[in-house]
């Protein structure tokens, strides 16, 4: 049985696009790659209104104040919705994950974290697909993707891939959601291919990849 993380009982979710218990997983993860003094920043892709983003915020702002560090947040999203689907993402049970889906603005993103009382991030809107490694921090130490789609999150995984500093954590979402059978094998995929990471647990639906030898 999973551990509700604290924040969660002083903050209300914004959406129903992550569970609580998966949310306290993404946060202790968090907590845990902080506490090994890594180099670099933190990154989410597939930010929607914020729901998952206003947290890692909270944690980070704990974190700097505490350590006298600088590390920061960015996000990255279409804010144009899913993209469309490839043959990867066929799946009966996902009907309802359409082209367009989960639209969400960058001014209403940041409209959340100004109501939170929560410094705005760094926000990229594009597909990820269209993303540069300019566009990311040179060094990351912990990356959440909730891409949804085959794509989104091979295109993800193959842009931070460099960026990510040794044990860093990469958590992606709906790895084991039938409805998106294409984020499990975008990440089977890339773990074929790139043998410095490694899937080091499965808990809910969110697979957690490590950088390096696996614990």
């Amino acid at each position: 049985m999973s551990i509700t993380h604290p924040l969660l009982s002083q903050h209300q979710l914004l959406s129903e696009q992550v569970e609580e218990d998966e949310l306290s997983t993404i946060l202790y993860e968090l907590e845990g790659v902080l506490k090994l003094g890594l180099n670099g920043h933190v990154c989410e892709f597939g930010c929607f209104i914020g729901t998952t983003s206003l947290f890692l915020q909270r944690i980070l702002i704990t974190f700097n104040s505490k350590t006298n560090s600088k590390k920061k947040l960015y996000l990255y999203d279409s804010f144009d919705g899913l993209p469309e689907k490839v043959y990867q993402d066929q799946s009966a049970a996902g009907v309802d994950f359409t082209q367009g889906e989960l639209y969400a603005s960058k001014s209403q993103l940041k409209l959340n974290f100004k109501k939170a009382n929560l410094p705005v991030p760094k926000i990229k809107k594009a597909w990820f697909s269209n993303l540069k490694p300019k566009d990311i921090p040179n060094e990351v130490c912990f990356v959440f993707l909730d891409g949804d789609f085959y794509s989104s999150i091979w295109d993800s995984l193959k842009l931070i891939k460099n960026s990510v500093v040794e044990s860093g954590i990469i958590i992606i979402d709906d790895y084991e959601n039938p409805a998106l059978p294409g984020t499990k094998t975008a990440v089977s995929e890339f773990l074929q291919a790139n043998k410095n990471f490694k899937l080091r647990k499965i808990t809910h639906s969110l697979a957690i990849l490590k950088k390096g030898l696996a614990d």
